[in-house]
């Protein structure tokens, strides 16, 4: 049916539902239709003509050239939520990390393992050295509200925490799942000023590249504590490696370890761990081949990151969709030449997003390569596929 590209090891859950629809799934597939990935970088990668859409196997997307895609009519899409309660769940762990030195603490008791009798007075003697506060009563700022913010904002209600949370782009959806006793703030600086512990939730983008600054530490807490399960990008490392050297922070945990970073004071660093689980794979798996068939089969686009979301319910006898700049007059140069060709429109939609817009179009009749060929040709269309 559709040739599908594997850039990654995928969860067997992901290519059963794929290859249950007669796709042929694998790493060696030429021409491919989709791709399917985890965290390939494929910014080198050289695109083929046949393609049409990527899907990434978790939330984060900043291994794809989206805004090179978008160019070229290939829509991307990621797996928002899939993974979100395996998140949650490390950062809730890392929470008390960052509180107490319980990895410390763990090595102290190793190292006297061959002290016989002695043990139990030099446990005594050394837990003092890795103690630390309680979370209850203390102030947790939430940055970035999405599936995962919204979890981890939740559960620290429920650990007696106040909260507070920052997302100027959130969803309804995401507003739905968000305790009525998370305050909001009105700004990241708000967050700055008022949390003893700061979770980052937030996608890396141009706009939150080196979000957290030497500007942003400045007004923080002296001894603030910070979780990032974003990305490495979204913290300056060096302005975070003078604030943890000057006990501007306390602790750092970061799912993102580099060779900077590595070498500061009082850091945490695991090897990207959040999604790690069967369950959060299987779902993330799934998910993303679900968004790609749909899109191969039906043209639906739904959790794009370069393109609109649209859909559409079948009808008519073909199906017309057109990728194209989201210009004015576009849907009416389309429609004209359809209605020059004396074929009824069962059924349509237009969805635009910043530059871009997406149309499809159920048709009564079956149109020819000719007539995709014609609106492909015209200005400001990117992509077209008949199906």
């Amino acid at each position: 049916m559709f040739n599908i590209k594997t850039m990654n090891a995928i969860s067997p859950a992901g290519i059963e539902v794929l290859q249950k629809k007669g796709c042929n799934v694998g790493e060696n597939v030429e021409n491919p239709d989709g791709l399917l990935l985890r965290s390939a970088n494929i910014h080198d990668v050289v695109f083929p003509e046949s393609l049409l859409a990527i899907a990434r196997a978790g939330a984060g997307y900043n291994n794809i050239p989206v805004d090179e895609c978008a160019e070229k009519g290939i829509v991307v899409f990621n797996s928002p939520g899939a993974n979100a309660e395996a998140v949650k769940e490390q950062e809730i762990c890392t929470l008390v990390l960052s509180s107490r030195d319980i990895l410390g603490s763990i090595e102290f008791v190793k190292s006297i393992a061959d002290r016989g009798e002695e043990i139990p007075k030099l446990v005594e003697k050394g837990k003092s050295n890795f103690a630390g506060p309680e979370l209850l009563g203390k102030t947790l700022g939430v940055i970035g509200l999405g599936a995962t913010g919204a979890m981890v904002a939740n559960a620290a209600v429920a650990l007696g925490m106040e909260v507070y949370g920052y997302d100027p782009f959130m969803s309804v959806d995401a507003a739905w799942q968000l305790s009525r006793d998370v305050e909001r703030a009105e700004t990241a600086d708000e967050i700055f000023r008022k949390a003893d512990y700061i979770s980052i939730n937030v996608p890396y983008t141009e706009k939150t590249h080196h979000m957290f600054n030497a500007a942003a530490f400045a007004m923080m807490k002296d001894g603030v504590r910070i979780l990032n399960e974003s990305r490495a990008e979204v913290v300056d490392d060096i302005a975070m490696t003078e604030a943890l050297k000057e006990g501007k922070v306390a602790k750092y945990v970061t799912d993102f370890p580099n060779e900077t970073i590595l070498k500061a004071p009082n850091v945490i660093a695991m090897p990207h761990l959040g999604a790690c689980t069967p369950e959060s794979e299987d779902r993330c798996a799934v998910m993303a081949a679900n968004e790609l068939l749909d899109y191969l089969k039906n043209g639906n686009i739904k959790n794009s990151v370069n393109l609109p979301d649209v859909s559409l319910s079948r009808m008519g006898v073909c199906r017309l969709c057109v990728i194209h700049r989201n210009v004015p007059g576009m849907i009416n140069r389309i429609l004209d030449f359809i209605t020059k060709l004396n074929i009824n429109v069962e059924h349509m939609i237009n969805k635009p997003r910043d530059g871009y817009a997406c149309t499809i179009v159920d048709l009564g009749d079956k149109i020819g390569s000719d007539t995709a060929e014609h609106i492909a040709n015209m200005d400001n269309v990117l992509r077209v596929r008949v199906i």
